[in-house]
């Protein structure tokens, strides 16, 4: 069993996900998303070829590479090095960040980024 095209009234099933990059002002259209995602819309064929996006935006179209199963090495190197750019901006973060209006002798205890900190 499939997830339905997300138009209002279609009961086709869904086929691809349409997913906005409000920031960057782009709208892409890719293969149907594993998960149902609370801000993507998956359409059907019938939808997703007539989907059109505002004006001034770009629209990426990504077709599905049906030999491809899984993510490439290129991949898996591109979430490893997001995953360490975030960390390391967590730990640089950590030692200069500090709660405004609490003093270091009022924190009773701490375990990594955690703290327990007294209700006054």
């Amino acid at each position: 069993m499939g997830r339905f095209c997300s138009r209002a009234g279609c009961r086709q099933l869904a086929t691809k996900t349409l997913t906005y990059i409000y920031s960057d002002s782009t709208a892409v259209l890719g293969p149907l998303a594993t998960f149902a995602e609370p801000h993507a819309y998956d359409l059907c064929d019938q939808h997703s070829a007539r989907m059109s996006a505002p004006v001034g935006w770009t629209v990426i179209k990504q077709e599905s590479d049906s030999q491809v199963s899984g993510p490439s090495s290129d991949d898996l190197m591109a979430i490893a090095d997001a995953v360490r750019e975030i960390g390391n901006r967590n730990l640089q973060s950590e030692n200069t960040d500090s709660l405004p209006g609490i003093n270091d002798t009022q924190e009773i205890g701490r375990r990594g980024h955690l703290r327990a900190i007294p209700n006054s």
